[in-house]
């Protein structure tokens, strides 16, 4: 039998998992890390908490089998920027996607039409997620350190230098960084000018089948692996989702609800819609994954449990249970609909389809009825609508959508299933595997190393478990409040705005 290592660097965490040549889970670790916020719109990570996160994970989830895994293959989050110096050392937080604090230059950049020009030939969208406009805050707010750094690197980039010493970056997270031509495959001349850096400051691009030997025995030692065992840099892993929930042939959509969300689908070129609404990333040279990415997935969950929660969590110590399966069991007591409530969870600004940071959270529709498990109910349901806004701009780029593909965390909540099915209005196929994006850095992998002759081939691991249908008594009460919905937040964008000057920290 054998045995392959897969790594996701998170967002709040970092997995490493081992699985075995028929695509199951063998062995499974993970480190969480915190989210730092200095100042009202700034996010940011110490990248040595995460380092020791991937180190530890890795270490754990090795353990007895070191000897015997073939390779180990990386998945990471986008979006992220760390300066360093000449010795690699950090001269910033690493900069996660949810930072805003560059949304002057990018409503800049939108009245201008500049940005959507840069939009087409990166395939990133105008929006305060993407490097190339944290970039331009640091050149203007952090003059001094902007002039000093050596390089502008990722997070996953920042894990490779340790390990291995040199400044690499996959085509799919730099494809994601608003630097990098879709087309050409390269970092764009035009927009490395505008910002006022060479090619230099950046990594080598190379193509995310790329294999890296010779790993620094320090970290090797640490992690209980050979430093001679063959590491593929990956993708990223929203592109690795879809590779590991089998939703890369034409037609095949996949949702993803971890901390963030996402609604993407593969095509074999490179596309970019009309109202720049969709985001366009590199998997492989004739694989690109266009779609659109949702800030306020699982965390909004995790923010209404947080704060209306007390009492569920002091339960869930006393009976050794997640606090997630209390909450889970009120979607049982609450009807589809909520009762007429709808949550609007834009708790930190919106990506698509609005590409709008200062979108706020709503509930609209309280009543002296309403309970917890309604709230609850509620806030899952909004989660569902804004995907279910991402998959209707999707669909217009698509023939058509003839499976939907789901993986992430809520995987594990069978009625959120059930009522993302509805909302859609079409059945959802559930993998073996909750982990896609590990899954898929491991199929990439197998692709890379030559163990299969396609990624189509090498998909077939993900198997399927189970297919949700809709529940057509609630089809079309759900296209209704969809609607209402979408009408709240075109009503209440001026109201947020006005809002925002009250917001400080």
């Amino acid at each position: 039998m054998k045995y392959y290592l897969g790594v996701d660097i998170g967002t709040t965490s970092t997995k490493a998992i081992v699985f075995d040549e028929k695509g199951k889970e063998v062995k499974k670790a993970s480190r969480e890390y915190p989210t730092l916020s200095p100042q009202a719109g700034f996010k940011e990570q110490d990248p040595e908490v995460i380092f020791q996160a991937v180190i530890d994970s890795i270490s754990n989830a090795a353990s007895d089998l070191s000897g015997i895994i073939d390779f180990i293959s990386f998945s990471a989050a986008m979006h992220s920027i760390i300066a360093v110096d000449k010795e690699g050392l950090p001269l910033t937080n690493s900069i996660i996607w949810s930072d805003s604090r560059s949304e002057g230059y990018v409503e800049e950049y939108k009245i201008s039409g500049k940005g959507r020009e840069y939009y087409k030939r990166t395939g990133t969208p105008t929006h305060s997620m993407s490097p190339l406009y944290k970039l331009f805050w640091l050149r203007d707010n952090e003059k001094e350190l902007f002039k000093n750094t050596h390089k502008f690197i990722s997070i996953k980039e920042y894990v490779i230098y340790k390990l291995f010493n040199v400044y690499k970056v996959d085509f799919s997270i730099a494809s994601a960084s608003g630097l990098f031509n879709i087309y050409t495959r390269k970092y764009e001349p035009k927009i490395l000018s505008d910002i006022g850096i060479s090619e230099g400051k950046l990594s080598e691009a190379v193509p995310t089948t790329h294999i890296l030997r010779g790993m620094k025995e320090e970290y090797s030692e640490a992690m209980g692996i050979s430093s001679s065992i063959p590491v593929v840099i990956g993708a990223s892993d929203g592109c690795l989702a879809n590779l590991g929930s089998n939703s890369i042939k034409e037609g095949a959509a996949s949702i993803t609800i971890g901390t963030s969300g996402a609604v993407r689908v593969a095509f074999n070129k490179p596309v970019t819609g009309e109202g720049e609404r969709t985001f366009c990333y590199i998997l492989t040279e004739d694989k690109y994954i266009v779609g659109g990415a949702i800030n306020n997935g699982g965390d909004a969950y995790r923010w209404f449990r947080d704060n209306f929660g007390e009492l569920e969590v002091l339960e869930s110590k006393e009976r050794d249970i997640s606090s997630y399966e209390i909450f889970n069991r009120y979607l049982e007591a609450s009807p589809p609909g909520s009762r007429g409530m709808i949550f609007l969870p834009f708790l930190t600004g919106e990506r698509a389809p609005y590409w709008n940071s200062n979108l706020r959270g709503s509930f609209i529709g309280i009543s002296d009825l309403h309970t917890k498990p309604d709230f609850t109910r509620a806030v899952i349901e909004g989660i569902c609508y804004s995907l279910k806004d991402v998959y209707t701009s999707i669909e217009a780029l698509v023939k058509e959508v003839k499976s939907i593909h789901i993986n992430g965390g809520f995987m594990r909540c069978e009625e959120w299933i059930r009522s993302l099915s509805d909302i859609i209005g079409m059945p959802l196929v559930v993998a073996q595997s909750f982990e896609a994006p590990c899954l898929g850095a491991i199929i990439l992998g197998l692709y890379a190393l030559k163990e299969y002759d396609s990624l189509e081939e090498a998909a077939e691991l993900c198997r399927t478990a189970e297919v949700y249908a809709p529940r057509k008594e609630n089809i079309e009460m759900y296209n209704e409040i969809f609607q209402v919905y979408k009408e709240a937040v075109e009503r209440l964008m001026s109201l947020w705005e006005r809002l925002l000057k009250y917001q400080i920290k």
